[in-house]
């Protein structure tokens, strides 16, 4: 064939799937995933076959792991040597393996995720155990192929005299495949494979009455028994594995929390550094010291608590924020008759007893066949001691031992291995003594024969067999359950509060979004003007309060947002703090407008007070909108806005039989009074219900809330467009019913009328703050002005072509505690 009719023209979808194709197939088969009936992937049956060729076995002297290494690479894994060497290291790990494969002198390890000493140091040979997985392999029980240099043949699958699958469990990733199984106790294992091989038709409920669950070799305790029944049915299923843990009385009248047990291929040193490091960020308050003391009597992590510290809610945190509790996720994937299956418990099960009994019966015959050869040896030498001295005649008259042969088998009809036998046979065995041997062995020849012959043609007594030899396996090498089985779900309930310690801080959160919190000593050392904030930002919320106190911040487009104080970020008071944006995504547009210490969750009593700029109110119950699951990263809806344009204007929180009035200021300077219990209570996506009939092109600018035992003593301060400040007494506003237009608080002027900019209840006589477009502040003292009539337009106090127009005013102190320092 000429070389251009050797190229053929493919597409590169073509190529790339069918070479990709051949790949799969390789490390799905080759390489990831372990045979259902040995449980073991090529690389560790090349392994454990190379070290029993090499005698490398428990009952020898170990030997150099590099050697074995060696040997593995250069006649059965043409891989590299380290791959090699980390999963020989692997099968003798006792805190990976449930029934360890292999046996390592030196250092293999340790649950820390350090790496073993380079194999030129360490020594090998196989487990006892390793034994009962090659036992007969030399009795053509399994298929045997040539190796990748067609110099030595190697096993396709190893005999397994138990289900090492289960026992020891796989981990793997392969092309669109990936496996994850547990190991198992070896004694319920194979409890289980002889119940199954008894009673074929067995439900999983029948075998779960001996597997209980997965045995991690480092122990700890699995929590629930529904994940376990839904992986032993589908292969798939999750299951929490928690830390064994007991809470010890210490001097001092303190406590501590001793480790014993971790969960399953958890990094011990990494375990220790993450609780280390909650301790150190005062994530929680009550931890003095974490050890690891781990030693050769077993593993410990002491977790040390400072006095009066709740032993049993620290250890719920730590199990819900460290691995000292994690998920385990079944994923049971083995190749079965070459095809990678995801299998459920009995689907193993059954797969090793159909391996297992062609493995014996393979065995069985090739016993058979040996037991027959030798029986007709021996039948052939008992004869000759009957004839002997014709025989040897007969042998003395041929001409050569081949010659000799031919007349023994045409005169005396031996068959031609008796003749072989004969001729062969030395002088000294010609004695009474021997021929008594003889009898004996053929009696007990025919004994075994028989045996086999009943093996091979009686199915129960095939099933005899695999029983006596699984419970040899059984009274040989079971040892008790590590893993307890809680029926305890893992359901974590933690006390917040109790985990953080009650102190006093200083926090402060703004208009923009700002959030932060400070000790004490930093505020009370900071300048009054000095709290880190951008320039033309506002401070919405700033006080003392304790880190166990929880807000909700409201903002002008409906969310709400819950920050238990604790959560805050810690910095100094000059520092600016942390932006919502870095956890929340707010609108670039979006302001908090208010925000409010909640002092119990449980409460039903208390009612927040929503209002929007285009017309609409609301009460939300407390009890409606409590903090949710994903509130680090999400901010709850507290009313639904109509449109785009729509803002909350202010929000308040009231008791629920609230007597209050509810006073609307439109920005054409319409007031609208009535009784706030007119306002329905709604769910937090509802929109509300009308509060005022706003005229086109108008809208709310806020609204007060007041007894109205006390409207004649409490005043209104209202700052125009114009600059114009008026303060009137509320009871001049007429009572109505909701949704109505009100009546005019300012004087309609024909030409540039004035517009409510905005409004501030107060007491008599307090200080303002009035803000301008160009971030002007401006101090306004109430006792300067006199108390108006609905038709003033009140007195120009700010400059709009120099200052610019006014957008707030903020409450200030009361002159008469002769404090008028500013607010900004």
């Amino acid at each position: 064939m000429s070389l251009k009719e050797r190229i053929r023209e493919m597409s590169l979808e073509q190529v790339m799937g069918e070479r990709f194709g051949r790949y799969s197939k390789y490390i799905i088969q080759e390489r990831a995933l372990p045979d259902i009936r040995d449980g073991l992937k090529p690389v560790q049956r090349r392994i454990l076959y190379a070290m029993y060729k090499d005698n490398n076995t428990y009952d020898k002297a170990f030997k150099k792991a590099a050697k074995a290494v060696g040997n593995i690479m250069g006649n059965y894994h043409p891989h590299g040597d380290s791959s090699i060497y980390g999963a020989l290291v692997h099968l003798s790990q006792d805190w990976k393996m449930r029934e360890p494969l292999v046996e390592m002198h030196g250092n293999n390890g340790s649950m820390d995720g350090d790496g073993p000493a380079a194999m030129r140091y360490t020594e090998s040979r196989l487990a006892k155990i390793s034994n009962l997985l090659l036992q007969d392999i030399d009795k053509e029980t399994v298929n045997m192929v040539l190796n990748f240099d067609d110099t030595e043949y190697e096993p396709t699958v190893l005999p397994a005299k138990f289900p090492n699958l289960l026992i020891n469990g796989s981990t793997g990733i392969s092309a669109g495949y990936a496996t994850e199984i547990p190991p198992h106790n070896l004694e319920e294992v194979i409890d289980a494979t002889i119940y199954l091989l008894n009673h074929p038709d067995a439900s999983l409920d029948d075998l779960m009455e001996y597997v209980k669950g997965p045995d991690f070799p480092t122990g700890a305790i699995v929590m629930g028994t529904k994940g376990i029944k839904e992986a032993y049915e589908t292969g798939r299923g999750r299951i929490q594995v928690r830390a064994k843990s007991t809470i010890q009385e210490i001097r001092g009248h303190r406590q501590q929390i001793v480790v014993t047990e971790i969960p399953f291929d958890v990094n011990k040193a990494l375990l220790v550094k993450k609780i280390d490091e909650i301790r150190l960020n005062k994530e929680i308050d009550g931890i003095s010291e974490v050890r690891d003391e781990t030693d050769r009597h077993g593993l410990s992590i002491v977790i040390e608590l400072k006095k009066d510290a709740d032993a049993e809610n620290i250890l719920n945190y730590l199990f819900k924020n460290t691995d000292l509790q994690v998920s385990y996720n079944f994923n049971m994937v083995a190749i079965d008759h070459m095809t990678p299956v995801q299998v459920g418990l009995k689907r193993i099960l059954s797969s090793y007893l159909e391996h297992d009994k062609e493995v014996v019966t393979k065995r069985t015959q090739y016993d058979l066949k040996k037991a027959e050869d030798r029986l007709e040896i021996i039948e052939g030498l008992i004869h000759v001691m009957d004839i002997l001295d014709q025989v040897i005649k007969t042998i003395r008259a041929s001409k050569n031992k081949a010659d000799a042969k031919d007349n023994l088998v045409k005169e005396y009809d031996f068959s031609p291995r008796q003749a072989e036998a004969i001729v062969s046979l030395q002088l000294y065995r010609l004695t009474n003594t021997d021929v008594e041997a003889l009898v004996k062995e053929q009696t007990d020849l025919n004994k075994k024969v028989l045996e086999y012959r009943k093996i091979l043609t009686d199915e129960s007594t095939l099933d005899k067999e695999i029983i006596k030899e699984l419970r040899q396996v059984k009274k040989d090498f079971s040892n008790p359950r590590r893993t307890e089985i809680s029926d305890q779900t893992a359901k974590i309930e933690i006390d917040e509060k109790a985990l953080v310690a009650d102190e006093q801080v200083r926090v402060l959160i703004s208009r923009d979004g700002y959030l932060k919190r400070s000790s004490l000593r930093s505020y009370q050392s900071t300048s009054d003007d000095d709290n880190g904030l951008p320039k033309r930002d506002q401070v919405i919320f700033e006080k003392d309060i304790s880190t166990l106190a929880n807000l909700y911040l409201f903002t002008n487009k409906g969310n709400l947002i819950y920050r238990p104080v604790h959560e805050l970020i810690d910095t100094k008071w000059k520092e600016t703090g942390q932006h919502l944006s870095q956890e929340i995504g707010l609108a670039a547009d979006e302001q908090i407008i208010r925000v409010f210490e909640i002092p119990d969750f449980e409460r039903d009593d208390l009612t927040f007070v929503l209002a929007t700029n285009d017309g609409y109110i609301k009460r939300l119950n407390l009890s409606n909108i409590q903090p949710t699951r994903t509130y680090r990263s999400r901010a709850m809806s507290a009313i639904k806005l109509k449109n785009d344009n729509s803002t909350v204007v202010r929000v308040d929180l009231t008791s629920v039989d609230s007597k209050q009035e509810i006073m609307l200021f439109t920005q054409k300077a319409y007031a609208v009074r009535f009784d706030l219990a007119e306002v329905p209570e709604s769910g937090a996506k509802a929109a509300g219900v009308k509060s005022v009939n706003l005229k086109d092109d108008d809208n709310i600018v806020a609204y007060v809330l007041a007894d109205p035992a006390y409207l004649d003593l409490l005043r209104v301060g209202i700052i125009t467009n114009r600059g114009a400040f008026k303060q009137m007494q509320l009871d001049i506003i007429n009572k109505v019913s909701r949704a109505k237009r009100g009546v005019l608080v300012l004087r309609e002027l024909k030409n540039n009328p004035h517009r409510i900019a905005a409004i501030q209840l107060y007491g008599q006589d307090h200080l303002l703050k009035i803000m301008t477009s160009s971030d002007r502040k401006l101090e306004v003292n109430t006792l300067d002005f006199p108390v108006n009539d609905r038709y003033s337009n009140g007195s120009f106090i700010v400059d709009t072509t120099v200052d610019g127009t006014p957008v707030a005013m903020i409450l200030g102190k009361p002159v008469a505690n002769g404090d008028s320092k500013s607010l900004f």
